[in-house]
């Protein structure tokens, strides 16, 4: 039997003089799987109800967010592919401008505390700012999101729903995309029934979570697969990008080369993988792991000596990895595109 812990996300909140009271909203909990840690976020502050998730979600679907109304956030983090884009290596943005990075997966960011490869984030209700304001992406401000908002009938209407006031604010906006965004959450794959006692690996499975166990769970630690940390895993620095990482925010060396540590949930649909798309398959990223570490001044300890895994092994570690697909997540309808809305 599955086990999970409901926790209650609805609370009292005041903006401005708009109090919340329950018998106006309509409260809604994230499921905690036991054995789970507490999740990071602060629901005191932003409380989830169902009318501020059906509005972050309209405004996750809506173009209305980038400058010229061609961009969503959704361009950029698809369901079906764990809510990232796999037909190219880095993001693309208005007038067919490209990034500098790969998008990161969208799932269990209640349990995140950075945001974005080099951590320049650290909360989730001010994280759509920084694609809102690329230059590179949407290249917008919050005031003219806001401005567009308030002129639009149907979101006048959604935010009094949500918030309780025609009113539109940059802080409302961000929080009704926040209230989407933390409620995408995947623990349903056969790695967890597993974990349920509710199936069991195959033979080659095991094997590979074996594997998994010796040599990535340091990095991709249980049950959220990443340890929200940041680490250089021996790239070589792509010489048109030039992308120090977590040094661009720290400016501290110590820092040079070191990205965020993504979840492996859902692995298997989030191609192409690393902070710059380079590989487009598992067995390429295993490749890499197991003999083609670049050795540097910051590399991360736990990669100092290859994996050196045979043919065989490194086919059971990609059988392993395919278990943390969660398709009740990927294809959920309550996180996709709201079809009565006509953009």
């Amino acid at each position: 039997m599955r086990k999970i812990v409901l926790i209650v996300v609805f609370g009292f909140l005041t903006f401005g003089l708009i109090s919340f009271s329950k018998s106006y909203f309509t409260p809604i909990y994230i499921e905690i799987p036991e054995n789970w840690p507490k999740p990071i976020y602060d629901f005191k502050k932003n409380p989830l109800t169902e009318e501020g998730f059906q509005l972050g979600r309209q405004l996750f679907y809506d173009p209305i967010l980038s400058k010229d109304n061609t961009i969503s956030c959704a361009s950029c983090h698809l369901q079906a592919t764990g809510f990232t884009h796999v037909d190219h290596e880095l993001s693309h943005g208005i007038e067919g401008k490209i990034g500098t990075r790969n998008s990161l997966t969208l799932q269990n960011l209640a349990w995140n505390k950075h945001f974005m490869w080099d951590g320049g984030v650290n909360h989730l209700d001010v994280q759509a700012l920084a694609p809102i304001t690329s230059e590179v992406e949407m290249n917008e401000t919050l005031e003219n999101v806001v401005r567009k908002l308030q002129n639009s009938e149907k979101y006048v209407g959604q935010f009094e729903k949500a918030f309780g006031t025609k009113k539109i604010t940059g802080q409302l906006t961000l929080k009704a995309i926040s209230q989407f965004l933390v409620s995408l959450t995947t623990t349903n794959s056969k790695y967890d029934k597993v974990k349920r006692n509710e199936e069991k690996f195959t033979e080659m499975e095991q094997k590979g979570y074996a594997l998994f166990q010796k040599h990535c769970i340091s990095c991709h630690t249980e049950p959220l697969l990443t340890n929200n940390e940041f680490r250089n895993n021996g790239l070589l620095m792509d010489v048109d990008l030039k992308d120090l990482g977590r040094m661009k925010i720290t400016q501290n060396s110590k820092d040079s080369l070191l990205f965020k540590v993504p979840t492996l949930r859902n692995i298997e649909f989030t191609y192409p993988y690393m902070h710059d798309g380079r590989f487009k398959t598992l067995t390429e990223v295993i490749k890499h792991y197991n003999s083609g570490i670049h050795k540097s001044k910051t590399l991360s300890k736990e990669l100092q000596k290859p994996m050196n895994l045979s043919d065989n092994e490194r086919t059971e570690l990609v059988a392993f990895l395919k278990t943390l697909t969660d398709k009740t997540f990927l294809f959920n309808t309550r996180y996709a595109y709201p079809k009565e809305n006509n953009f």
